[in-house]
């Protein structure tokens, strides 16, 4: 049973040693405890409002971010607008100039079958004119092979000169 309940001479002496660690640790050990808690709680308040103030910073950065997006967002637009306005209008100037082209070649191509067909015309008019010549000669050899025959043409055209 001894074992169960301490003697006072122990207790008395177990309570003078925590006394005296206590006075001991209180002396030299409990201010620079709580001088470090201290130190600790300032650098976690410290901590706390960098990082409030960092998280404020980023809020701001973040919405600068949005406004730069934005900015760059219709400046794409706007760009992507003067790109599409521009390639319409080299289209259609494409078209212009194109068709352009196709009525001066089709006024070449006509103005060239026109001259064609003037010569052409040209050229029948005077193979006709040779062949008909060919045969007017032939049909007057034949015709004016006598002497009578030729002194009547002759003074027919004299008629047909002094009427005119």
């Amino acid at each position: 049973m001894e074992l169960l309940t301490p003697g006072i001479g122990l207790i008395f002496w177990q309570t003078v040693i925590f006394i005296i660690v206590f006075i001991v640790l209180l002396t030299f050990a409990w201010r620079p405890i709580a001088d470090a808690l201290k130190a600790r709680e300032g650098f976690i308040n410290d901590a706390l409002k960098s990082a409030e103030l960092a998280k404020e910073e980023m809020a701001q950065l973040k919405e600068d971010n949005e406004l730069l997006l934005e900015d760059a967002r219709k400046e794409r637009d706007h760009i992507l607008k003067e790109a599409l306005a521009a390639a319409n209008r080299i289209k259609e100037e494409a078209k212009a100039d194109t068709s352009k082209i196709a009525e001066k070649m089709i006024a070449d191509a006509k103005s060239s079958i026109e001259n064609e067909k003037k010569a052409a015309l040209a050229e029948v008019q005077n193979l006709v004119a040779e062949i008909s010549l060919d045969i007017a000669e032939k049909v007057l050899r034949k015709n004016l092979s006598g002497d009578k025959a030729q002194k009547a043409l002759v003074d027919e055209y004299i008629k047909d000169l002094k009427v005119n």
